[in-house]
């Protein structure tokens, strides 16, 4: 059986607070499931002051977050396409992986191909909580 931590622990608010969302921004969620962290989500909602809204939101947002697992049919790079449909200039996208050796873990070459060729690349990667960890993506610049 999964573990998760007290929503809004304080492991979760540290981990979350390197995610660089603010209070007021709005954070879209993808691949929501029921192994997600539900106190990084807590604290993400507490640190922006709004839940976070689904995959089907379709307004602009200040951020997303997409929790992927290898292994469950979606393909990573389609979801970065998708994801970008309604983000904010240079707001951040984060993907939150099974850290390694549990399932469904990502590897870091997986995560870079499939951003590439969604027109993004990795920036930085740390362990967001027991089970997670955090790769941010960041656009490419014009010209490169």
């Amino acid at each position: 059986m999964a573990t998760t931590k007290d929503p809004g622990s304080a492991a979760d608010a540290a981990g979350v607070e390197r995610l660089g969302f603010e209070d007021g921004d709005l954070v879209q969620e993808f691949g929501y499931a029921d192994d997600v962290d539900h106190g990084v989500r807590d604290a993400i909602a507490d640190l922006t002051g709004s839940d976070l809204a689904d995959e089907d939101f379709d307004d602009v947002v200040d951020g997303a977050i997409v929790w992927f697992r290898d292994g469950e049919g979606d393909d990573l790079t389609d979801t970065l396409v998708d994801v970008q449909t309604v983000l904010d200039d240079g707001a951040p996208i984060w993907v939150l992986t099974p850290k390694p050796g549990r399932r469904g873990h990502v590897g870091h070459n997986d995560i870079q191909e499939a951003s590439t060729t969604a027109g993004l690349h990795a920036t930085s990667t740390f362990s967001l909580a027991d089970d997670w960890s955090a790769t941010k993506l960041g656009t490419r610049g014009r010209g490169r």
